[in-house]
């Protein structure tokens, strides 16, 4: 891949810390499909994608790895092969398998960070218990759905989010669990009040997505993982 422009901008250190790096990210749907994307592209050498989900429909409106061509193909799949295509020197690891409780061992192996992308609440909170328990660094994206107005999101403790439905579920389950701090990326704003179904644009996982990846190549750059 062309670093000539991120070079540039970071200096050769920085970029070849991007690339000694090993980022895992479960779940790469709207928001997990894109903090792939954008690290491989920032520079970061070894990926490694878990979802067991093919795409669907309704994912084009929002998912990278969603197009007419890749309907029924695995997420994982797609992704790998687009990530490959950004850089054939990246080392990309896919994943076919629902994170579980029970294999969750097997799947999170040695990583510098896991970036939590799931959806599912039950697989979300056996991730970030594992992760927690293992001293495994963690960073969780929490609703990006059910929001159309001006992106805005930051980055905080999960006990000091509001306005995010998912985050105070969330909350609940890791405080049961003794789970006292997580990093999450959360919006700043409301949801909309929509029915049942999860409603969802094209870019606001992606903007979430976006502003993930820029704190987990901050966190590279400046030595935290």
């Amino acid at each position: 891949m062309d670093t000539s422009r991120t070079l540039l901008l970071l200096g050769e250190d920085n970029l070849k810390k991007l690339r000694s790096k090993h980022i895992t990210i479960v779940g790469v749907g709207g928001v997990g499909g894109y903090v792939a994307t954008m690290l491989v592209r920032a520079g970061v050498g070894r990926v490694r994608i878990i979802d067991f989900d093919t795409v669907s429909s309704s994912n084009i409106n929002r998912q990278i790895v969603a197009y007419k061509s890749t309907l029924g193909k695995k997420k994982v799949d797609v992704l790998e092969k687009m990530l490959h295509e950004i850089d054939e020197g990246a080392e990309i690891e896919a994943i076919d398998k629902r994170l579980t409780s029970e294999n969750i061992n097997t799947l999170i192996g040695k990583t510098n960070l896991v970036v939590d992308a799931i959806d599912s609440i039950n697989d979300k909170i056996s991730l970030i218990v594992y992760c927690k328990q293992h001293n495994i660094p963690i960073i969780s994206s929490m609703g990006a759905g059910n929001r159309y107005s001006l992106p805005e999101f930051t980055v905080k403790d999960i006990f000091q989010t509001s306005n995010d439905r998912l985050a105070k579920r969330v909350r609940q389950l890791l405080r049961e669990k003794g789970v006292k701090d997580l990093e999450v990326v959360t919006s700043k704003l409301p949801p909309q009040k929509v029915g049942k179904v999860v409603a969802s644009i094209s870019y606001y996982p992606a903007a979430c997505g976006c502003f993930l990846s820029a704190v987990v190549v901050n966190k590279i750059i400046e030595g935290e993982i």
